[in-house]
């Protein structure tokens, strides 16, 4: 698409940093939020007049910013959602009641934001990031779109990221792990207060973290800010989990009411339980949301990417695990998820950032992948590991021999089939910019685009 396109242009023309430092770092990102606060004003403000549920976390808050919209949608809520990142077009970061953004109305906006821009360069105003643009894109079109409510996901970390702009009815902390080390640090103490910092005095705040680390510090915080705070033992208050391929039960202990959401894995009981916390939180205020809406609407949790089947000649699952606590998650139900018997095989395409701590990945996977296919994802503007290089990190976390080399995303999964006999089973995992390149394969984007849906067809290549 030629608006995202021209979007796009702002991530080449932002100067690459000489300081990396956390400091360094810290400063950068407080003066674009900062920036972008005064931009939303030039604008007028389009962030403002609708109730925000803001929602962040290492892993789960895109299935749980999801499933929150889709239980507002099923309550007759017009709901937006803006999710990170997009595995194939740009579109996909934003809906409306389940339906992406359409074309016309991305290519206008868009249009009109660059528009403003450019007025704003005119009056003596810095030129703005790619990430501060595409906030304000987003408020742009829940303003444009009258939304009664928006559920907001945020992109990494959580103090400092661009999303913490806003004032929401409802902080979301979904989850600690280790991840983004080279922005939020190395600990969970350090990584904890990033996402404590969504949390704001008199906003109320649930969190379903289990580390107690982590829980101090993001107890910590809601006593020094000011509000009240939900802290969550989702573990212990879910109970029968049951996983197949479309999607995942389990028994509330609280309520004993039996649930179901559309995302496969047992950790997507958690992601729903929290969920359903969530809307409860939200009816006790000013929201009208039944149960039937919780029950009516968790089913409706669609994520592309996510524990995603697609058809082929052997069963190819699809999933976008790219941190330690994901693969140690999806690594737990591949056995249920893929199961193959007597000589078959799982062939695994694997794909990773630089950024992130593939061998630790990787050795998650060594129990329950027979063969590794390693490849690079392409990403605009993000370094990517060589695929010779995770080829020697597989090697080394324990595939020996049992590793290929192959660059290109598509000729991966390519190869990948080729080598799959009947019985065999494949994976595609490690980087959801990985999904993104190989989903190509059995979904268009320009029919995502002109569809307005992550699935807008049958399957190619089935």
């Amino acid at each position: 698409m030629h608006a995202a396109a021209r979007l796009d242009q702002l991530i080449e023309q932002t100067p690459a940093q000489d300081d990396s430092s956390r400091p360094a770092v810290r400063a950068r990102a407080e003066f674009r939020m900062s920036r972008l606060i005064r931009f939303l004003d030039f604008l007028g403000n389009p962030h403002l007049g609708y109730p925000i549920v803001h929602i962040g976390g290492t892993s789960g808050k895109g299935s749980t910013s999801t499933a929150v919209a889709s239980v507002l949608t099923a309550a007759g809520y017009r709901t937006g959602l803006h999710t990170s990142p997009y595995l194939q077009v740009a579109t996909e970061k934003l809906q409306v009641d389940r339906q992406l953004i359409g074309a016309d109305t991305f290519v206008r906006l868009t249009e009109h934001l660059l528009d403003e821009l450019e007025r704003w360069r005119s009056s003596g105003e810095e030129r703005l990031t790619y990430g501060e643009a595409w906030i304000a894109l987003m408020t742009l079109f829940f303003s444009d779109q009258r939304v009664d409510v928006a559920v907001v996901e945020v992109g990494a970390g959580g103090r400092f990221d661009l999303t913490n702009i806003l004032t929401p009815v409802l902080s979301v902390i979904t989850s600690v792990g280790i991840d983004h080390t080279n922005t939020l640090g190395s600990t969970i103490e350090a990584i904890a207060w990033h996402k404590a910092g969504i949390i704001k005095s008199g906003i109320p705040a649930i969190s379903a973290v289990s580390s107690a680390a982590a829980k101090r510090i993001i107890a910590d915080e809601a006593a020094a800010v000011g509000t009240t705070l939900t802290q969550l033992d989702l573990v212990s208050q879910t109970s029968n989990i049951r996983v197949d391929r479309g999607q995942t039960t389990w028994v509330d202990l609280g309520t004993t009411e039996p649930y179901a959401i559309s995302l496969a894995g047992s950790f997507q009981a958690i992601n729903g339980s929290l969920a359903v916390h969530v809307a409860r939180q939200l009816r006790s205020t000013d929201f009208d949301i039944p149960d039937a809406a919780i029950v009516a609407g968790l089913p409706q949790t669609h994520i592309p990417g996510r524990v995603e089947f697609v058809p082929d000649r052997v069963p190819v699952l699809l999933d976008g695990a790219h941190n330690h606590d994901k693969i140690s998650a999806l690594a737990q139900d591949i056995p249920d998820l893929l199961p193959v018997e007597g000589d078959g095989r799982r062939i695994a395409v694997v794909g990773a950032l630089e950024a992130k701590q593939a061998d630790n990945m990787l050795a998650l996977l060594v129990p329950c992948v027979d063969l590794v296919i390693a490849t690079s994802p392409k990403v605009l503007a993000k370094s990517t590991r060589e695929a010779s290089a995770l080829a020697d990190t597989a090697r080394l976390a324990g595939f020996g021999d049992a590793v290929i080399v192959e660059p290109d995303p598509q000729a991966a999964i390519h190869r990948a089939l080729d080598e799959a006999r009947t019985g065999d089973a494949v994976l595609v995992t490690g980087s959801l910019y990985l999904v993104g390149n190989i989903r190509e394969r059995w979904y268009r984007s320009s029919d995502i685009v002109e569809t307005q849906s992550s699935w807008p067809t049958r399957p190619l290549n089935t």
